[in-house]
């Protein structure tokens, strides 16, 4: 059935058949090709030979040409026959159907239904005129001025009002999805490939590509189209993205050309030939099949069809279906093991919304009962009346009157504004940091970068502006200091070192004419490799003739460069048929394969053991302390005949003749110090890890200001490093890793694999009592794992591979480290930001259940209405959010230290100020209620009939209220006990605008609200007095200011995430399920209400995590690359359905250290530490360990699928 509806979908789309194919005037049809691109090694290359003779006729007959590429004036024909690079994307949903989701929050319905319930029973009058004295004080009263007419009006209130409170909350859904939309579509712009039009290599973004381009491929690159491969570089693939298999794949021309879409390049480089894009690449047909773009229906038959892909789909539409259905709810749940770890602060939030969910339950029960027992006994008990049948009506509507209170409280009591305000901080930050040069992929790394304690940063093009220059080299026995003449060198040493350095390298690096006057010529492609072809323009040659000369395809073999070789070589064939392979690569490693030099004349001379040793005393370590990076070329002949064993590798890379030395500098940028600087007084470790010479790191750290001379630290290198932290049998031992990493400023030499081992021994440390928080920032394609790994990975804009983009959270769009400070700075913010609301929330939450709850034990009534309560509810949880959480950030945040982990949510100020501005509240309500009228000479509110008309009293306990909230919220802008509540106020328009727009419509409210709100309109003294106890608690704020903490020790716990909860082992896996399926635990315990009262939290939540995901799911607009590839980036896609239960214990760790196990299952099996890390070494296809990779191959299968797509874009 897949199939079918596969090609059927396929009809539907292109909308034309194989006929047409052939009149557009290409030799070969959509199908032919999807057909083509189903095959795999060489059944490809024998159906290829047999249909179009070979990869030129193929070209032919898509009238492209193998070296020039396509002329370019039929792209427009191309498209409509062989369709668009690009996957229809998923539509958003529409403003109504928010409005829908909205409603299904249970505590708003239960508010509807009461309120329907009191409206009809408003417009029944018990029969005969005397019902007044029979049926007791039920009714008296009602019958004054008409006023039972007018008691439909509060149930339409609060009709009215949950109307209100649906749009607002739904506007800000809406909004925030479409902000989402536009960064999604600024991420997919950003991606580019490298194709060849006219003979000329040009960057096309990936939506442009078209059936018949030549594209180039290289280290790092995800393929963004079905294609042949035309020629090829010991091209090695990684395809677990399509076919689980976590070993690389190699590709020939000859004998495996097939390239598909959303597989990563590790090795090599090639040309491709473009044959299948969009929806007919393979990805596409898999994204078809999953139903990205299709009806709800229609997708879920296909889940029962490709139950495999279920969990994907479920991904891949977060904002379809009301999540999906109860059949994707339980293949969410199983696929959901690994993405229980929510982001820290989120954690805690979920934790204190539903202690405050659960207490406001408590009392708004306790609260109906009360009414309900109070009514029954003052009626029936003391005044002994009977039941009569006609009074019912009213009894009733004093019954739902209330439940309609209670419901109130509950309303009030659920602070469903906090996911709200996480959500608005969030995503006003993440629009902020975009303009910071920060473009967030997962909205939580955000604010896990405010508690970062440590960044691990590469050198080249974060800390150094990756503009390379040669400045100096020794050739031919002379050390020069600088670039020397070319008539000092013999026309011997410079043909073979400008041939070594044109040819060795890749063609696709160019230097390039400056673009603006006076400027630097532009460097395109590798920057080392840049910096020795400068190296060939400052000896005044052209690296361009010689590489016209031989062009790429006719290089007979090139071993391309690698982590593990840190050495490039190219053979090419003399015109003899003898070969001649030129190397160059990191020096040391270089040096130690050569056998002889050039001398001054050029000609090979013997290079012993002592003389190596020499060279690297006098001239490499010299240029490393000069912050210097050293090359070193090299070449080798080999005789015609017998031809070497190209694939004995060992054996063809020794033997070298050195050539030269080259130092290359890579100045440091000139805002890092400073960036540094502010790190460092931030309380953030900063550590440089890089593959570099450790005296050019060392040089490097010094002028960053990592390290300072005479500080106690470590500079290691990667040989060092491991020999440190594993014990014999090669295992690395968390204990003796603690030993390393609090000193190591510097790792250099380092591999991937050392990258990885440094981060995971930091996450895993107990060293400290706070554990560490780690942001990492990469750009190649072996820093994948070290991203994923680290809480915060962050990858580089410019200089980043596609794999590591994929791995990132954050992208640093200009490369920069000034970059990461901002972020820290906007975490860090966004941390603040929730604090302050939080204060702000939980005291009016306080005050509005406990004066509901005395008000309704004492008088029968709650001094504020259910239509007030909501209007507080509204301004207390939307506007305040929105207000709260829109601070600009200050250089203040910068000045102290990180919160760490199980920093409590609330502070012991902030639990301070809470209590202090209840106490003051309650104060002054309590003696407005019973004292009121005596102060104001007016009548008593107490004790007011049913449908009575609104008191004076009344009004002003709701009106104080109300302006005691306005001026709190200036003083909850200040979470750190700070004096001035004014500071800054100005720079924030949005608070202005909120706290004055509130203050306007509570006027309007209060003076013309009427019967719905309860109100009856005050004169100018009564407002006078109201806004004088409102700024009181400003006045008030300044003494609870001077009191210290000290005096509040039994303050501290409150939001406490306990180390236990945070990071559950195997053993607390139940303890965490409760949190995550509240639906399921609570529903089977009967509490359907107090469920219910949580389910908007949830909903919002759910919000917050749909956007995460619309970031990267098939919400795209239609350039969307990276929809194509979403889920096709990492091998634990498979999900295997025979074993629903996925491991959650990586069990590679536990076999390398059985001490280590606790430590493992608290932190690398159950929870990657933020829903993008995966803790698998597999993930991307890189292996980690030598001696554990075939087991860790197996045992982390499908780690977890959902985690695949959330890191992919």
């Amino acid at each position: 059935m897949g199939d079918l509806r596969n090609s059927d979908y396929y009809a539907k789309n292109q909308g034309n058949d194989v006929s047409s194919n052939h009149e557009g005037g290409f030799g070969v049809s959509v199908m032919e090709l999807r057909d083509l691109m189903e095959l795999r090694g060489s059944e490809a290359v024998v159906k290829i030979q047999e249909e179009y003779g070979d990869m030129d006729g193929l070209c032919q007959r898509l009238r492209t040409s193998p070296t020039e590429g396509l002329t370019g004036d039929d792209l427009d024909k191309r498209k409509e026959v062989y369709g668009e690079n690009l996957i229809p994307p998923v539509k958003p949903k529409t403003f109504l159907q928010l409005v829908w989701e909205a409603l299904q929050d249970v505590t708003l319905i239960i508010l509807e239904v009461a309120a329907l319930i009191s409206l009809g029973l408003s417009f029944y009058q018990p029969p005969g005129g005397d019902s007044g004295e029979s049926c007791g004080t039920a009714a008296a009263g009602a019958e004054d001025e008409g006023e039972a007419e007018a008691g439909w009006i509060e149930g339409a209130a609060i009709l009215l009002s949950v109307v209100c409170v649906v749009l607002v909350t739904a506007f800000n859904d809406w909004s925030k999805e479409k902000q989402f939309r536009g960064l999604q579509s600024r991420i997919e712009q950003e991606q580019k490939f490298q194709v060849v039009r006219g003979a000329q290599v040009i960057q096309l973004p990936v939506a442009d590509i078209v059936v018949g381009d030549i594209a180039q491929i290289k280290y790092g690159d995800l393929l963004p189209a079905d294609g042949v491969l035309i020629q090829g570089n010991d091209l090695k693939i990684d395809e677990s993205s399509l076919t689980g298999e976590s070993d690389h794949v190699k590709k020939d021309a000859d004998k495996d050309p097939m390239l598909l879409s959303g597989t990563h390049v590790m090795e090599g480089s090639g040309r491709m030939l473009v044959t299948a894009v969009g929806v007919n690449s393979q990805t596409g047909i898999i994204f078809t099949l999953l139903g990205a773009g299709e009806p709800v229906e229609e997708e879920k038959k296909k889940e029962k069809v490709k139950k495999q892909d279920g969990a994907a789909a479920m991904e891949m539409q977060p904002l379809k279906s009301a999540e999906g259905g109860e059949m994707e709810e339980k293949e969410k749940k199983k696929a959901n093991v690994s993405k229980k770890e929510k982001s820290v602060l989120q954690g805690k939030l979920t934790k204190l919304a539903v202690q405050i969910g659960k207490a406001g339950l408590v009392m708004s029960a306790i609260t109906v009962i009360i009414l309900v027992l109070y009514f029954a006994v003052d009626n029936f008990v003391l005044q002994k009346r009977p039941w009569l049948t006609e009074c019912t009506p009213i009894y009733v509507q004093y019954f739902v009157k209330f439940f309609i209170i209670g419901v109130t409280v509950l309303v009030v009591a659920v602070p469903e504004g906090l996911p709200l305000a996480v959500t608005i901080s969030l995503a006003y930050s993440v629009k902020k940091m975009m303009k910071d040069n920060n473009l967030v992929r997962h909205l939580d790394a955000c604010e896990t970068m405010g508690n970062a304690t440590a960044i691990c940063s590469d050198k080249t093009g974060t800390l150094t502006t990756n503009r390379m220059t040669a400045v100096a080299c020794y050739v031919g026995d002379v050390h020069y200091k600088e670039i020397p003449d070319p008539g000092a060198l013999t026309a011997k040493s410079l043909d073979i070192l400008v041939n070594a350095i044109s040819l060795n390298s890749a063609y696709t690096t160019k230097i390039l004419p400056a673009t603006k006057e006076g400027g630097l010529p532009m460097q395109v492609g590798n920057k080392t490799e840049c910096g020795l072809l400068g190296l060939v323009l400052d000896l005044k040659r052209d690296y361009q003739p010689i590489r016209n000369q031989i062009p790429e395809e006719k290089l007979y073999k090139v071993y391309t460069f690698n982590s593990a070789r840190k050495s490039m070589s190219t053979v090419i064939k003399l015109s003899d048929g003898s070969f001649r392979m030129y190397s160059k690569g990191a020096s040391e490693i270089v040096l130690k394969k050569c056998t002889k030099i050039l001398n001054q004349e050029g000609e090979p001379r013997v290079f012993r053991p002592r003389d190596k040793d020499e060279m690297v005393k006098k001239v490499i370590e010299p240029m490393a302390c000069d912050g210097l990076r050293t090359i070193c070329v090299a070449y080798r002949d080999f005789p015609a005949d017998p031809e070497p064993l190209w694939d004995n590798e060992n054996d063809i890379l020794n033997e070298l003749t050195a050539v030269c030395v080259v130092g290359i500098e890579d100045p440091v940028r000139p805002e890092v110090p400073d960036a540094i600087i502010r790190c460092q007084r931030a309380g953030i470790t900063v550590r440089m890890v890089t593959g570099d010479n450790i005296n050019t790191a060392r040089a490097i750290a010094i002028k960053c200001g990592i390290i300072h001379p005479g500080e106690d630290f470590l500079c290691i290198d990667g040989k060092e490093f491991n020999r440190r932290i594993r014990n014999e049998k090669g295992e690395v031992e968390q204990e003796r890793m603690d030993k390393v990493w609090p000193k190591l400023r510097v790792l250099a030499r380092s591999s991937p694999t050392d990258k990885h081992t440094l981060v995971k021994g930091i996450i895993d440390s107990c060293l400290t009592d706070q554990r560490q928080v780690v942001a990492v920032t990469g750009d190649g394609t072996n820093d994948g794992p070290a991203l994923k790994k680290a809480d915060v990975g962050f990858a580089m804009g410019i200089a980043g591979t596609d794999v590591a983009k994929e791995a990132s959270d954050i992208i640093l769009t200009d490369d920069n480290f000034s970059s990461i400070v901002k972020a820290v700075m906007w975490g860090r913010n966004v941390y603040d930001s929730i604090s302050k609301f939080l204060q702000f929330q939980l005291t009016v939450n306080v005050v509005a259940v406990i004066v509901a709850f005395t008000g309704a034990c004492i008088t029968q009534d709650s001094p504020l209405k259910a239509v007030q309560m909501l209007w507080v509810n509204l301004i207390m949880d939307t506007f305040a959010s929105l207000a709260l959480a829109t601070e600009p950030p200050t250089e203040a945040l910068l000045m102290r230290k990180p919160y760490g982990r199980n920093k409590p949510l609330i502070s012991s100020t902030m639990t301070k100020n809470i209590l202090g501005h209840g106490i003051y509240q309650l104060v002054i309500i309590f003696s407005l209620l019973f004292i009121g009228e005596q102060i104001f000479d007016i009548d008593s509110g107490r004790h007011a009939p049913l449908h009575s008309p609104p008191s004076e009293h009344y009004t002003i306990i709701f009106n104080t209220f109300v302006l005691m909230q306005l001026f709190n919220e200036i003083n909850a802008r200040k979470i750190h006990g700070e004096r001035n509540v004014f500071d800054g106020i100005f720079r924030n328009p949005i608070f202005c605008s909120i706290v004055f727009g509130t203050f306007a419509i509570q006027i309007v409210i209060v003076q013309f609200g009427g019967k719905p709100f309860s109100c009856t309109p005050l004169d100018l003294e009564k407002w006078g007095w109201c806004t004088f106890l409102g700024l009181g608690e400003l006045v008030w704020g300044q003494v609870i200011a001077t009191i210290p903490n000290s005096k509040l020790r039994f303050l501290r716990g409150a939001g406490q995430l306990t180390k236990k909860n945070e990071m559950p082992g195997d053993e607390d896996m139940n303890e965490d399920n409760e949190e995550i399926d509240h639906a399921e635990r609570e529903l089977r315990r009967g509490q359907v209400l107090w469920f219910r009262g949580l389910n908007r939290i949830q909903t919002q939540i759910r919000v917050v995590n749909a956007f995460r995901s619309s970031l990267y799911e098939g919400l795209e607009k239609p350039d969307s690359r990276p929809s194509i590839h979403n889920f096709m980036t990492h091998p634990e896609f498979r999900i295997e359905d025979s074993t629903p239960h996925i491991p959650l214990i990586d069990d590679t760790d536990l076999e390398e250290d059985p001490s280590l196990r606790n430590t493992h299952q608290s932190q690398t099996g159950s929870q990657p530490q933020s829903p993008n890390k995966n803790n698998n070494a597999v993930d991307s296809g890189i292996n980690l360990t030598i001696d554990t990779t075939s087991k860790s191959a197996a045992s982390s299968g499908p780690a977890s699928p959902l985690h695949s797509l959330e890191t992919s874009l």
